[in-house]
C-alpha cells in the first residue's frame, strides 16, 4: 500500500496533477487526494487549480463537471464505468420533449446530470446551493427542478416555491429508513441527526439539520454534541472521523453504500495517472451551454 501511495505521489509530481475526491469514496482514495469534498466544493476547487491535469475520483457527471469548468485541463477519471444511476434517470431528449409540451418551464438541473442535460437547462444547482439557486428565482412561474424529486421536494418547502419534479432518485439514499433513524435515536440519546436532502422525506422530518455532504462536516466540527447519526453514503464516516476523532459517529444506515462510488481504488488512481486514462472530454457545443447553466450557479452562490 505505501508503495503505491509513493509512486502516485511521484507521478502526480511528473504529470502536473491534482487528486480531487468526493467524500463517499473509498478511505484508500480519500487519504491520498489533494482535496476531498461534495459537488459544489470540489466545482470550486477543481475551477481555481493550476495543476494541468485534474485525476477526479468520483463518478461520470463529477468529471464532466470539471471538463466544462475546466476546458484547458485533461481531467480523467480512473474508472469509466463509474456513473450516477439518478443521472442516468433523465435524458437530454426526455427533457427536450418536457420543455416543448410545456414552454416557459425554466429547469433547475441538479449537478447528479449528464452534460447534455445541464446544456438544455437554465441553471444548476448542488445539494449545497439548491435552495439559495431556487429562492434567487425572482419572478419566475414555473420551474422544473431535475432530476431529484427528493431534493426537489425538499427545496420546494424551504423556499415556498411551486416546483415540478422529475422521477428520480438516489438509490443509495433510499435504503435510508426512518426506522432507522428512530432506532439510533432511542439508543443513543443527546445525538445529533444529520441527513442528505436526498433521503427520504421522512428520514428528513427526523433531523436535526439536513445538509449537503460538505455541510454535514462543517456542521460536526462545529457542534458541541459527541454521537452523530449520519444519514448519507457510508464513505463519509471515514472523514468524519478523521478530522474529529474524539467524537463518535453512526452510519443511519450500514445498507447505504453507494457501489459506483466505490470503483475507484489506489491501483486505478496510479492507472490513471501511469496510461493518463481516462481523458473526459465534452464536445465544445454542449459545453458551452452547459457551462452557462454552472456559470448561472457559481456566480449565484
Amino acid at each position: 500500500m505505501e508503495k503505491l501511495r509513493d509512486r502516485i505521489a511521484e507521478l502526480k509530481e511528473q504529470r502536473d496533477a491534482t487528486i480531487l475526491a468526493h467524500n463517499y469514496q473509498l478511505a484508500e482514495v480519500q487519504d491520498i487526494a489533494d482535496f476531498v469534498g461534495d459537488s459544489l466544493d470540489l466545482s470550486r476547487k477543481a475551477a481555481k487549480t493550476q495543476a494541468k491535469v485534474i485525476v477526479f475520483c468520483g463518478v461520470q457527471f463529477m468529471a464532466e463537471t470539471a471538463a466544462i469548468i475546466c476546458p484547458d485541463k485533461m481531467v480523467l477519471l480512473p474508472e469509466v464505468a463509474a456513473r450516477c444511476p439518478m443521472a442516468d434517470m433523465i435524458t437530454p431528449e426526455a427533457l427536450r420533449e418536457k420543455k416543448k409540451r410545456d414552454p416557459g418551464l425554466l429547469v433547475v438541473c441538479y449537478v447528479n446530470s449528464s452534460a447534455e442535460v445541464k446544456a438544455e437547462s437554465d441553471i444548476c444547482c448542488t445539494s449545497a446551493n439548491a435552495v439559495k439557486i431556487v429562492k434567487s428565482l425572482d419572478g419566475v412561474d414555473q420551474v422544473l427542478f431535475v432530476p431529484d424529486q427528493y431534493l426537489g421536494q425538499y427545496v420546494g418547502k424551504q423556499t415556498g416555491k411551486e416546483l415540478i419534479f422529475w422521477p428520480g432518485y438516489c438509490a443509495t439514499h433510499l435504503r435510508i429508513l426512518p426506522q432507522d433513524i428512530v432506532r439510533l435515536k432511542r439508543q443513543y440519546p443527546g445525538s445529533r441527526t444529520y441527513v442528505h436532502p436526498e433521503c427520504r422525506p421522512e428520514v428528513i422530518e427526523l433531523a436535526d439539520e439536513v445538509q449537503s455532504t460538505g455541510g454535514i462536516c462543517r456542521s460536526v466540527k462545529e457542534s458541541q454534541a459527541q454521537d452523530f447519526i449520519i444519514g448519507t453514503e457510508i464513505g463519509i464516516i471515514h472523514r468524519l472521523r478523521r478530522e474529529n476523532p474524539e467524537k463518535r459517529f453512526l452510519a443511519a444506515s450500514e445498507q447505504a453504500v453507494c457501489p459506483n462510488m466505490k470503483l475507484i481504488t489506489l491501483e486505478k488512481v496510479l492507472w490513471s495517472l501511469e496510461e493518463m486514462q481516462y481523458p473526459v472530454k465534452v464536445p465544445e457545443k454542449i459545453a458551452r451551454k452547459a457551462r452557462a447553466a454552472l456559470d448561472r450557479m457559481l456566480s449565484t452562490v
